[in-house]
């Protein structure tokens, strides 16, 4: 499907398939992973991204001469789930009104609460008025389908001015690790003040004495047995909890075979089984926590596996970041800081835009004072106030 937009011609696409990894690639800002074509491309073609599951990849291209100047990766989503920016009691009030709220657009990367680029236009001059177009071409594709509403999840705070006023801002909290510059984790641990300091040297004697043995491996040396374990963990533990696992063990297989993007934190016991893990994603000097499954019940372990072995390497390797996933204010007393992140919303009905901006003016009011009652509790002994 393509539009024209002045010299600009507007494609929607079915597959991110239809568009060459070069060209897509091209349009990053930065080296953030999520947004890669490969990243991308391996959701859809391992079965994460379908749509009885609510996803059905639409995704956006501007181009001028037939070249590829501007992308978002988009989706038309039948649910709201694996987005982590949670609308329920939007879709809820509407459709309790008469109107049927899915399905919508949503720009963003899917399972993932990791802020990054979602509008894709290079660094140039140019890059300004090809995210304005981008953002346009979003919402006439809205009006044009007669869709409820589009969505921009986890934003990029410079891509913030490509929206106008009538899409509507939310804010959120997660917490961060920043590397000030630490040479080992000692010296992280002196950063943080006497209480925090020592308890996480208790957790982690609770794992040492455990019997398990950790280790840390980088995801293109693992075996398809090996990825086939970590993901039977991964899927049970979302089933303990009630929870659906969404992503294939065909997605885990390809994470190995993209080179060193994925890191993995793994736990074995005296049999040498895989018995817990830790999944994370790296690029662009960060590292992000996104997966946890454990077989055993092992005080401190979680902790160990998902948030120190992460700032070890995020240490050694010198990355400039942590981000271990969404929420979580536990993660406060373990040297993660509230950071803000940013989403847009455009919804098509006036009035029902009108009562979301009211909800939304309140749920500000509430994340600025959870922030301020946070930074109370900073674990460092000078303290790093949230980044806003």
């Amino acid at each position: 499907m393509s539009r024209h937009s002045e010299t600009l011609m507007v494609r929607f696409h079915a597959s991110l398939g239809e568009i060459t990894a070069a060209a897509w690639d091209a349009l990053r800002p930065d080296a953030n992973p999520f947004v890669s074509h490969a990243f991308l491309s391996a959701l859809e073609d391992t079965g994460c991204v379908r749509p009885d599951w609510g996803w059905q990849a639409h995704h956006l291209g501007l181009y001028e001469a037939d070249r590829l100047v501007a992308a978002a990766p988009l989706y038309l989503k039948g649910n709201s789930h694996g987005e982590f920016v949670f609308d329920w009691s939007w879709a809820s009030a509407w459709e309790r009104a008469g109107g049927q709220y899915y399905p919508k657009l949503l720009n963003a990367v899917p399972y993932s609460p990791v802020p990054g680029p979602r509008l894709l236009a290079g660094s140039t001059p140019r890059t300004p008025m090809l995210q304005q177009v981008l953002v346009a071409a979003m919402r006439g594709e809205a009006e044009r389908m007669r869709l409820s509403s589009v969505h921009a999840n986890f934003l990029n705070e410079t891509e913030a001015a490509a929206f106008d006023p009538e899409w509507l801002a939310r804010s959120d909290v997660q917490f961060h690790w920043h590397n000030r510059g630490y040479r080992h984790f000692p010296g992280f641990l002196a950063a943080l003040n006497h209480k925090k300091r020592k308890n996480i040297l208790r957790e982690r004697r609770q794992v040492e004495t455990s019997g398990l043995t950790i280790e840390w491996r980088s995801g293109e040396t693992l075996g398809p047995d090996e990825w086939q374990q970590l993901h039977a963990l991964y899927e049970a533990t979302f089933d303990a909890k009630g929870n659906h696992a969404a992503l294939t063990a065909a997605f885990f297989t390809r994470l190995g075979e993209l080179g060193p993007i994925a890191q993995v934190a793994l736990a074995r016991d005296a049999q040498q089984r895989i018995v817990a893990m830790a999944l994370f994603i790296q690029g662009g000097g960060v590292l992000y926590g996104r997966y946890w499954g454990a077989s055993v019940d092992v005080p401190g372990l979680h902790f160990e596996l998902c948030y120190y072995r992460g700032i070890e390497h995020a240490i050694a390797h010198q990355l400039t970041r942590f981000e271990p996933g969404a929420q979580g204010e536990h993660k406060l007393a373990r040297g993660f800081v509230p950071v803000r992140t940013q989403s847009r919303h455009y919804l098509a009905d006036e009035g029902f835009r009108q009562a979301v901006a009211q909800a939304l003016a309140r749920e500000a009011l509430a994340v600025d004072d959870y922030v301020e009652e946070l930074e109370a509790h900073n674990p460092y002994a000078h303290v790093e106030r949230a980044e806003e």
